[in-house]
């Protein structure tokens, strides 16, 4: 498996770049990949990546878009939840690259 090296410390993570143990994560990590990602995060990207994190801890699933989309206008409001919001904070797809980031398995469904 590969690994990357955060704070002097090595993660395993599988071959598409996400933590194979949730519980390695750290807001450190999370810096560490979003900038691999080439996400520069704000307090808004926390926002939903906290949000991530407490959804999966409780379902134990990480949402695809559409279920994060609706879940975090439920929470966070209409404003935040809708895909222009969350696409402008993770290009690459909302569910996938904020999940990564989050340290979450990569969301059912997504390719």
């Amino acid at each position: 498996m590969p690994m990357v090296e955060v704070a002097g410390k090595s993660f395993e993570v599988d071959e598409e770049g996400y933590l194979t143990n949730l519980a390695d994560w750290t807001r450190e990590i999370g810096e560490y990949l979003a900038k691999d990602e080439k996400v520069e995060l704000t307090d808004s990207h926390w926002e939903v990546i906290n949000f991530l994190r407490e959804y999966y801890e409780e379902y134990q699933i990480a949402p695809a878009v559409r279920v994060l989309t609706k879940a975090v206008a439920k929470k966070l409001g209409p404003d935040k939840g809708n895909n222009k919001y969350l696409y402008e904070l993770f290009p690459y797809g909302p569910a996938k690259q904020a999940c990564k980031i989050a340290g979450l398995p990569k969301p059912t469904g997504c390719i």
